[in-house]
């Protein structure tokens, strides 16, 4: 489910429809939907594919902004987060320090070292994004499983031109597909493609797709929290 997987594998062919989600730690709406489309894999018949991209790179090529930069919608998000979390049934808190910590800081080295993941460990993709995302959102520290030599290791490829320039190309990857923000999900459906953008549309993801919506968190999987 890499992205090398899609670029190498050339196309979207196959039984299974294929459901790419471009996604960045720094935003708590990739994380809700990364975890319901994580369950819906194994209700749906998809090919889930993580594309990890930068969103200060489209924020800027687009000439969005953050949420929290908009005092009323900064107001808004923060109801919006803890009644999405408890919907989605993912451990999503602010903060205390939200602008220090996650406006300010950014998240160009985070991604960057999941990119590495990516090109090189991929089947640590998923449970590393987890985890950064419980760091930023939800905790201060835990286990992605990456044995600590490895993880150093990958720490020292983000700075490489490799790691840069794939990073760079996912994010315009996702500007291609007209992406403004994240997550950007992106189904191909019959030799077309499908932009979703949010974790709040997914129920329509599923009705492009000809899958059925079971809510946030589908019977035949459990939050893995």
């Amino acid at each position: 489910m890499a992205a090398a997987a899609a670029v190498a594998g050339g196309g979207f062919g196959g039984s299974k429809k294929v459901v790419e989600i471009f996604y960045d730690v720094v935003s708590p709406y990739s994380w809700l939907g990364f975890e319901v489309l994580c369950r819906y894999r194994h209700n749906w018949s998809i090919e889930l594919r993580f594309r990890p991209a930068f969103l200060g790179g489209i924020m800027k090529e687009t000439g969005n902004q953050p949420p929290a930069m908009v005092p009323k919608r900064g107001e808004y998000m923060k109801k919006d987060i803890e009644r999405m979390a408890k919907y989605y049934q993912v451990p999503l808190q602010l903060p205390k320090d939200f602008f220090g910590s996650v406006i300010r800081k950014g998240s160009l080295s985070a991604m960057r070292f999941i990119t590495a993941v990516d090109m090189t460990q991929p089947q640590f993709l998923e449970p590393v994004s987890r985890e950064l995302w419980m760091r930023i959102w939800s905790r201060a520290a835990g286990e992605a499983g990456l044995p600590s030599a490895l993880a150093q290791k990958l720490l020292a490829m983000t700075s490489t031109p490799e790691v840069k320039n794939r990073l760079k190309a996912t994010t315009e990857e996702a500007l291609k597909y007209g992406a403004f923000g994240m997550p950007a999900v992106v189904a191909h459906v019959n030799g077309e493609s499908h932009l979703f953008f949010g974790s709040d549309r997914l129920e329509l993801l599923g009705n492009v797709i000809g899958e059925k919506w079971l809510g946030p968190v589908p019977a035949a999987s459990k939050p893995r929290m």
